[in-house]
């Protein structure tokens, strides 16, 4: 009860600290866009360290991101480019990783230095006369399913099922299914969870 009544109070406080913050998102989005207004403001709650920064990342990005739930974990140096991204309850969000429009679902797990962009196009290159930079952009949501774990320096362009399993390291260019272990550049499934696991194959997953 006491331990509870704690955390209320935490959470009361990290929300009136970081209100002049989310005041200032709100009046630079509406100059440079609230996009590029995050990054920046993301980029200065990213270096408070420890439970405090917990609390007061998690405080900032419940009003300026779609969703973040109030027992979702944002650790240590992790960026957000999109207000679209949503942090869903009891999610972990490692230290260093960036993310665009990621829809994190609930319990799952992002080890260090996961990225996760916008897709796998966010840049239009088809004509090669003009600048990648003033192309046209297709950015899109990718979704890591409830309970999924994502291992260590992975990065993760297209959706990725419901309790699965994604090797640090490995690059996710298509939809993984639910439940299944992948790795490798790009991605693979090497098996299904419930199938009986072999040393070798194994072997290189993790990035807790």
């Amino acid at each position: 009860m006491l331990r509870e009544a704690a955390k209320a109070a935490a959470h009361a406080a990290a929300w009136l600290i970081v209100t002049p913050s989310v005041i200032s998102w709100w009046l630079r989005s509406r100059a440079v866009g609230p996009d590029r207004a995050l990054e920046a403001s993301t980029q200065a709650w990213a270096i408070v360290p420890g439970l405090i920064g917990q609390y007061l990342r998690r405080a900032f990005l419940s009003r300026t991101l779609r969703a973040c739930a109030r027992t979702a974990t944002i650790e240590f140096g992790t960026l957000f480019s999109s207000t679209a991204a949503s942090i869903g309850a009891r999610a972990y969000v490692g230290p260093r990783c960036h993310l665009g429009w990621a829809v994190i679902e609930d319990d799952a797990l992002l080890a260090a230095g996961v990225h996760v962009p916008s897709g796998a196009k966010t840049h239009g290159m088809d004509d090669s006369t003009i600048p990648i930079r003033d192309q046209p952009t297709n950015k899109t949501p990718v979704r890591i399913g409830a309970g999924a774990w994502i291992g260590s320096g992975a990065i993760v362009m297209a959706d990725v099922g419901r309790d699965s399993v994604i090797a640090a390291g490995a690059v996710v260019t298509h939809p993984i299914p639910e439940r299944a272990i992948a790795g490798g550049v790009p991605a693979r499934i090497i098996r299904q969870r419930d199938q009986q696991p072999a040393i070798s194959l194994v072997r290189g997953l993790g990035g807790g």
